[in-house]
């Protein structure tokens, strides 16, 4: 049984900086491809980074390039997403997910296999 669970969020000031973490524990994968989500009130989840095994692929959407960095610690089996210069419209829910027998540049939100419960992060001032 995989489990992700998920920590780090919280309600941070326009500007702010969190640091979200992801622990994958379970089943032992191999090639696996492990992604952050978030949605929003009233929107439809979008993928928000994602990261290949070992670490050679990274993902980001355009709206977060250039602030949002994923990272992981495979000795911790765990998958970080260091935020910065956040703002209001990073107010969501933060998931992150799990698939494996896909390259993961060609993964779909459909091909995650399993995922945590989520953390809240919420920025206003």
């Amino acid at each position: 049984q995989v489990q992700l669970v998920e920590s780090g969020g919280g309600s941070v000031q326009p500007g702010g900086s969190l640091r979200l973490s992801c622990v994958l524990s379970g089943a032992i994968i191999n090639n696996k491809c492990i992604g952050w989500f978030r949605q929003a009130p009233g929107k439809e989840r979008e993928g928000v980074a994602r990261i290949d095994d070992d670490s050679t692929y990274t993902y980001y959407a355009d709206s977060v390039k250039g602030r949002f960095t994923i990272s992981q610690d495979q000795a911790k089996n765990t998958v970080y997403l260091q935020m910065v210069t956040l703002s209001p419209e990073d107010t969501a829910m933060y998931y992150c997910a799990v698939t494996w027998g896909r390259y993961c540049d060609r993964v779909a939100q459909s091909d995650f296999r399993h995922w945590g419960q989520g953390t809240q992060v919420t920025v206003s001032s």
